[in-house]
């Protein structure tokens, strides 16, 4: 007989809801450089760092030693998923303990691009002050004629160019996460028959 179990705390639920809607907000809105890119940005940061903290002090499941497996045990797991014969997790299972962690990896590059552009653009972020003092030390340095001044701009250019590849190649990488992310919890669901999607919103699973 199956009975329901409480695996995921409420902090993780709206933890993990809050950043769906906050990538998907940052994601439409990338092209617009508009403050709603921005304040997502922000909130999705925020996000990560909470995720980062918990993942130490948080609930049983929420923990990163509940989930996170060797390489050679997120292989086997994948192998017993081809062979339909997957073990079952009542947390994350090894497959998703590692799309969690590239996930996180990749919104920390993401955001930490993101908030290096808003820096060179506009002065303004955690990170303006270090732009401004590498500014600083270039017009210390510099000579005051034209050429001089072209060379800091076409520098604040190319930096600009970096970190906007890095941001567009970032954030893209995390979008195909996250449908194979999707992917895997339909699969998942479908060979342990079980709503996975339920369970993120009510923080029940079921167990034998």
């Amino acid at each position: 007989m199956q009975k329901q179990i409480r695996v995921w705390d409420p902090l993780v639920r709206l933890f993990h809801w809050s950043l769906v809607l906050s990538f998907t907000v940052a994601y439409l809105s990338g092209d617009e450089n508009s403050d709603i890119h921005i304040y997502a940005g922000y909130i999705i940061a925020g996000l990560i760092t909470f995720r980062l903290i918990w993942g130490f002090i948080g609930s049983q499941h929420a923990r990163f030693s509940d989930f996170l497996y060797s390489p050679q045990t997120i292989i086997d797991y994948l192998k017993s998923m081809l062979s339909r014969q997957p073990k079952h997790y009542l947390g994350h299972n090894p497959a998703g303990g590692a799309m969690i962690l590239a996930l996180m990896l990749g919104l920390v590059v993401t955001t930490y691009s993101g908030l290096e552009i808003y820096a060179i653009e506009e002065g303004a972020g955690p990170l303006a002050q270090q732009t401004t003092g590498v500014g600083f030390i270039r017009s210390a340095y510099a000579d005051d004629d034209e050429h001089d001044k072209y060379a800091e701009h076409d520098g604040n250019e190319e930096e600009e160019e970096f970190w906007e590849d890095i941001h567009e190649a970032s954030a893209n990488f995390v979008l195909f996460l996250v449908l194979l992310h999707i992917a895997g919890v339909f699969i998942a669901g479908k060979l342990h028959n079980e709503n996975l999607v339920k369970a993120m919103i009510t923080g029940n699973k079921e167990s034998e």
